[in-house]
């Protein structure tokens, strides 16, 4: 009964390989910019956990400094996308990232 209880890395893993998936499938067919910036974030999070689990099992801090990092840059770059996004929305009033590609011309 106690092995029903305990949370193994295995369980980390999966959890994070479903993020991973999630936010892979949002960048990859979603059109809107706002959902694929989300995706981007689902994915760093996805690796923040491993990097957390392999920490966790492994008895090193190395794992907490590389995920510290990782959410240092993506809350620098979800500032910076967002004002992108803003800007765009402003100039062709969507955010649909098909639309951006008058932008060439």
């Amino acid at each position: 009964m106690e092995q029903l209880t305990t949370i193994g890395i295995n369980h980390y893993l999966t959890i994070s390989a479903i993020l991973f998936a999630l936010g892979l499938y949002a960048v990859m067919t979603r059109k809107n910019a706002i959902v694929i910036l989300m995706g981007v974030e689902l994915i760093l999070n996805a690796a923040n956990i491993n990097f957390l689990a392999f920490s966790h099992y492994n008895g090193g801090m190395e794992g907490v400094m590389f995920s510290l990092f990782v959410i240092v840059l993506a809350a620098a770059e979800a500032a910076v996308a967002l004002a992108i996004i803003i800007n765009i929305y402003k100039i062709f009033k969507s955010v649909d990232v098909s639309s951006i590609d008058s932008m060439k011309e």
